[in-house]
């Protein structure tokens, strides 16, 4: 087992085991809602970057020279205001998909989140939560964009992003089971929602390796859960979770393939990572 398997490993068996501790508990133990974000805040949001942390300084020890922990913001702007906006226009995008196949009627006023004010002032109000929020999503950027994409695959790009996505869906499903989602057929909204989270990782991943900052997807990520889900789920609260998710493979995937048919992700890769790949590590003696 070379180092990088090692950190990979204890990285998983960390964040997984932390989070999904931190669900159980919550829900079964103390009958605590995990649509609470102060639940989500305690028990569940810094895992990922908690393991990170712990198998940088102690695990491998490579440090933290490749985290993307500089902003860049000025270098960067165009980039962070597509994460800043990017959602939006995501939401608006699906909300057209839903209306093209008969899932959704036109109704401004599903967006007036805020009683007594206008459409522009909530959503302008939930922008400015994105910015104030971008910290929290950064515990789980600086987990899986800014560490386990990285190494998984370093030398393939496309096959480490997909894997990435894949895996952060899994470390999700409790949340289908524990009272966060309530997907009509759960199987299929498993599915669906692993393929949307495939989909966002690619697009997390290129912000990341093209602004060479984890703040430009923690940004994006903020974005997603605050402005995109919020504003399809008011929207379509009639429709099923399964069908919410559905509709916004359709903008997410061509965004996507954008990336990657152009060659994005692969131009935009990384040096490769300084940590120690033919030392083996002592095998246990029982």
């Amino acid at each position: 087992m070379t180092t990088r398997t090692k950190g990979v490993l204890v990285f998983i068996l960390i964040s997984f085991g932390l989070a999904w501790a931190g669900m159980f508990i919550a829900r079964l133990v103390f009958d605590l809602s995990l649509v609470n974000p102060l639940v989500q805040l305690a028990g569940i949001a810094f895992t990922p970057a908690i393991a990170a942390i712990v198998v940088r300084k102690w695990v491998t020890r490579e440090g933290f020279a490749d985290a993307g922990m500089r902003p860049r913001i000025r270098r960067n702007i165009g980039l962070y205001l597509a994460a800043w906006l990017g959602p939006l226009g995501f939401a608006a995008a699906t909300l057209a998909v839903a209306a093209a196949v008969g899932e959704w009627e036109f109704d401004l006023s599903a967006f007036a989140l805020l009683p007594g004010q206008p459409v522009w002032v909530s959503i302008a109000v939930l922008q400015l939560v994105v910015i104030v929020l971008a910290p929290i999503y950064w515990g789980e950027e600086f987990g899986w964009t800014s560490y386990l994409r990285l190494r998984l695959f370093p030398e393939r790009p496309f096959l480490s992003t997909l894997l990435t996505g894949f895996i952060w869906a899994v470390w999700h499903y409790p949340l289908a089971f524990l009272g966060y989602i309530e997907f009509a057929n759960v199987a299929f909204g498993l599915v669906v929602w692993t393929v949307m989270f495939m989909l966002q990782e690619v697009i997390l991943t290129w912000l990341r390796m093209r602004s060479g900052s984890v703040w430009t997807a923690s940004l994006a990520h903020a974005g997603n859960n605050m402005i995109f889900a919020m504003l399809v789920g008011e929207a379509m609260a009639d429709n099923t979770p399964d069908m919410q998710t559905l509709v916004a493979v359709a903008p997410s995937a061509a965004l996507a393939a954008w990336i990657v048919f152009s060659g994005r992700l692969a131009a935009d890769r990384p040096e490769p990572v300084a940590v120690p790949e033919s030392r083996p590590v002592a095998a246990a003696h029982g």
